[in-house]
């Protein structure tokens, strides 16, 4: 309900819960963190706070703004760096400005040619010049279209993340089995291609399986008693530890097209399956985000003769966590984007640090 009165609001929910003072002092202390202010000078935050208080909410808003333009630089370079359609159409640019600069090049060049073979190259500047002016306006259309629809769907899992969160991740009626996954797919027009579609289904019927399993009422029971532990949830209620795993944290940088950090410990738990590996988590960035990180792989299928396991890995994360900054492992989101200087599992340099 408290999310809800917020979402109307249009406000953090922590203005509801602790206050609006208290909000703006975290926000300050965000901001001296993330500029690496000393240890006194960030405790002095409800002291600016209070004198002045105009100030400090300019100042907050800023660090605010500035998190949200950094999410966007960090989407961005990744589409640009990975997204297929964006890469086809600089693609077909680059091939027609060729073809017309070769054929201006031929007609400047040669002045012997024939009637027949000048109106051969002319013909093809046209109609290659039309084809030129077809792709810019394509890829004109395709940017503006992202400006349309804010976070712009572009890949079937873009989709899927969409359908997601207009469900809130939460479908009452196929974790009952009143309705089939096939169905509540079949209900939303916002699922455009077979892709998405295949891969919302697929994530459907497992929360259906998961649902035959674990009901919402006898996990928040469990959740009561036990607590935010994966082991312990599974334990008390007799089932894998991925099972328990849901949901993702809006505020982890996920990258939407390129790798993910390899420092992940979603990628550690797939050389150890069974084991569940818990670790306090900062993804890096002027935000510096904070979570208590969950991850286990186990091996799914049944087994057969000569053929290796297929290992499916599941990672939990939580806001928050009582361990140092220092003490945690300290990832990205990918590595075009990472702060991260001389990280072993780096694959290409990252802009941040090198420049554009």
């Amino acid at each position: 309900m408290l999310l809800d009165i917020a979402r109307v609001l249009k406000v953090e929910p922590s203005v509801l819960t602790e206050g609006a003072e208290a909000a703006l002092i975290s926000a300050l202390r965000e901001a001296a963190t993330a500029a690496n202010m000393a240890p006194e000078e960030i405790e002095r935050a409800d002291e600016l706070a209070g004198r002045f208080p105009g100030w400090a909410e300019v100042l907050a808003a800023s660090h605010r703004r500035i998190a949200t333009l950094e999410r966007t630089v960090e989407a961005l370079s990744d589409r640009l760096t990975h997204d297929p359609q964006l890469a086809a159409s600089v693609h077909e640019l680059l091939s027609t400005a060729a073809a017309i600069r070769s054929t201006a090049s031929i007609l400047a060049d040669e002045k012997d040619l024939e009637r027949q073979w000048i109106d051969r190259f002319h013909a093809n500047l046209n109609q290659d010049s039309k084809r030129l002016a077809d792709s810019s306006r394509a890829l004109v259309n395709y940017f503006e279209a992202g400006r349309r629809d804010g976070d712009a769907v572009t890949s079937p899992q873009d989709e899927v993340d969409a359908f997601l969160s207009r469900h809130d991740y939460h479908f009452e009626e196929v974790e009952s089995g009143a309705q089939s996954a096939e169905e509540a797919v079949a209900d939303d027009d916002n699922l455009r291609s077979n892709a998405a579609k295949h891969l919302a289904r697929a994530v459907l019927e497992r929360a259906q399986a998961d649902a035959r399993l674990v009901t919402v009422q006898q996990l928040t029971e469990a959740l009561q008693k036990a607590g935010p532990d994966p082991i312990a949830l599974a334990r008390n209620l007799n089932v894998p530890v991925p099972v328990i795993l849901r949901k993702p944290v809006g505020q982890m940088v996920v990258p939407r097209f390129g790798a993910a950090c390899a420092l992940w410990p979603l990628f550690s738990a797939l050389s150890q399956p069974g084991q569940v590996i818990s670790t306090p988590l900062v993804q890096l960035g002027r935000a510096r985000v904070q979570f208590d990180c969950y991850a286990v792989a186990e091996v799914i299928g049944e087994p057969r003769y000569n053929t290796p396991p297929l290992v499916e890995a599941s990672m939990l994360l939580l806001p928050g966590s009582t361990a140092a900054v220092e003490d945690a492992l300290q990832v990205g989101s990918t590595c075009g984007v990472c702060p991260k200087e001389a990280c072993p599992g780096r694959r290409e340099p990252s802009m941040l640090t090198e420049g554009l």
